[in-house]
């Protein structure tokens, strides 16, 4: 029979804190959005008073007075943020490939220029590109909004694919180089597949903010309406429309949906990959066996 080892009280009492503290903080983020959702499933036009249960709000949001116009909002939302995230995914990447291959003086530098975006206010960052625009004489709309979330979002895809850049093997690239193959044939065909995650991530990364930003929208577009200026100018009309409980229901229900799909497919990968690293080195050790034996 084997003897369990018993955990010191102290290290009881650490675990039980960590576990209450982390505890603690998902109800603070998930209790608001619970909220939320459990009163969108009433006939309620006032947040907080139940009056049963009901769909209604749903029908509301595809089929009200104002789907139209959210419908509108919505689409804006989801274009702005696709092209957002695409271009400054491209640019992001880029840019860390140059970066990482510079000296590391010249290195330091820039990455010091990339972190200043990241770190300012956002506020400032709008202004500084409203002002530019408007001197440089652009007139606001889609494509100023889309210049302008550009630059706020690829320094952050730079900071997600720079440490993907220092985890590779500079011998790999230097063995495709002296096997024939161009910079860019090298950088395509072995850089760019390793480090296709942290692309990944710095696309999500670009596509939700983009989507969340308000401030800088808010200062370089005009008569292009995205879903956090509809909600921003609802407000300022009279109050937020119940709809919008429907609406936020439905994007937190599909965000959580892309979660778990990727999360289940990352421990399919990770699975898989230990079955055939178990599976190549039963197979290594079958041919030392033979070898022996010979």
């Amino acid at each position: 029979m084997v003897k369990t080892k018993k955990i010191p009280v102290k290290e009881r009492l650490k675990i039980y804190s960590a576990r209450g503290y982390v505890g603690l903080i998902l109800l603070l983020l998930y209790t608001p959005i619970m909220f939320v959702i459990v009163f969108s499933f009433t006939e309620s036009l006032v947040m907080g008073e139940w009056s049963g249960f009901s769909f209604n709000l749903y029908v509301r949001l595809f089929t009200g007075a104002n789907s139209a116009s959210l419908g509108q909002a919505v689409l804006n939302t989801v274009v702005l943020a696709v092209c957002t995230a695409v271009i400054s995914t491209i640019l992001g990447t880029l840019a860390s490939i140059g970066i990482y291959n510079t000296r590391k003086k010249v290195r330091t530098v820039y990455t010091t220029v990339n972190q200043i975006p990241v770190l300012s206010a956002e506020i400032v960052t709008a202004v500084s590109l409203s002002l530019l625009f408007v001197s440089i004489g652009f007139e606001k709309g889609f494509f100023t909004l889309l210049l302008s979330h550009i630059t706020f979002c690829t320094p952050f895809v730079v900071l997600t694919v720079m440490p993907k850049l220092r985890q590779l093997n500079p011998n790999v690239y230097e063995a495709a180089l002296d096997l024939g193959a161009n910079p860019f044939q090298a950088m395509m065909k072995v850089i760019i597949p390793q480090i296709i995650p942290a692309m990944i991530t710095g696309f999500l990364l670009a596509l939700t903010l983009s989507i969340d930003d308000f401030v800088i929208t808010v200062f370089n577009t005009s008569g292009f309406t995205t879903l956090s200026k509809y909600i921003y100018d609802d407000a300022v009309k009279g109050g937020l429309g119940p709809e919008l409980r429907a609406l936020s229901t439905l994007i937190f229900a599909t965000v959580m949906i892309i979660l778990v799909i990727i999360n289940i497919r990352s421990r399919k990968k990770e699975s898989d990959g230990f079955v055939q690293t178990i599976m190549t080195s039963q197979v290594w050790k079958k041919q030392a066996m033979r070898a022996a034996r010979r």
